[in-house]
């Protein structure tokens, strides 16, 4: 079973039926039995990451996730939720992260020419940088979605591929059993569906 963490941050309609159309067991909740209970987690979210840092930390779910973690439970973070994975993050202030990946958030127009809109919005092919079984059902350059105006940096042996829009952003990382994608799987066509699938199948003796 697949459990997506509803903590009040996230499109988990996207993400749930995307996980349903692999045909992957899945379900949404807040509850730490639940969570404990699933052979993997993803952590979904959008907007502030000071709110859902904050969020996290208010429901208990951050201790519970951390905890998981450590454990060796397989843990997929999507966009803000991957950033969430991180140290900290200097989004509008500093702000402290799950602490599950070394490296902090910040703004991606502080290293791109002023005339890229911000946010980065759009479809762009990743870049492999270490082979990984996230990746094992696609291809270096398959494009994928994405939709974010803060970047993982001070990261380099956890990440795992990145993107170019007027330089070279982080676009996933790994940490063990710990994955982070700053792109939309779920919103990311095929690609993102064989993405999904690929974290589904994987098994926690199989990441060393």
């Amino acid at each position: 079973m697949v459990a997506i963490v509803d903590y009040g941050v996230g499109n988990l309609f996207s993400l749930k039926s995307s996980l349903l159309a692999i045909g992957a067991d899945v379900v949404v909740t807040c509850d730490k039995d639940v969570l404990k209970s699933a052979d993997s987690i993803i952590l979904p979210g959008v907007g502030a990451f000071e709110d859902a840092a904050r969020k996290l930390n208010e429901s208990g779910l951050d201790s519970v996730i951390i905890d998981l973690a450590a454990s060796g439970k397989l843990l997929l973070g999507i966009c803000l939720g991957m950033q969430l994975l991180f140290e900290k993050s200097y989004e509008y202030g500093e702000h402290k992260g799950l602490g599950l990946i070394k490296g902090s958030v910040k703004p991606i127009r502080d290293v791109v020419d002023n005339e890229l809109k911000i946010p980065h919005i759009g479809w762009n092919p990743l870049i492999f940088k270490k082979e990984n079984p996230l990746f094992s059902k696609i291809h270096n350059g398959d494009c994928v979605y994405f939709v974010h105006s803060y970047y993982a940096d001070n990261c380099e042996e956890s990440v795992i591929a990145t993107a170019e829009y007027g330089a070279e952003l982080t676009a996933a990382v790994a940490n063990k059993n710990v994955f982070g994608c700053q792109f939309h799987p779920e919103k990311s066509g095929n690609v993102g569906l064989l993405i999904l699938k690929a974290f589904v199948e994987l098994k926690e003796n199989e990441i060393c």
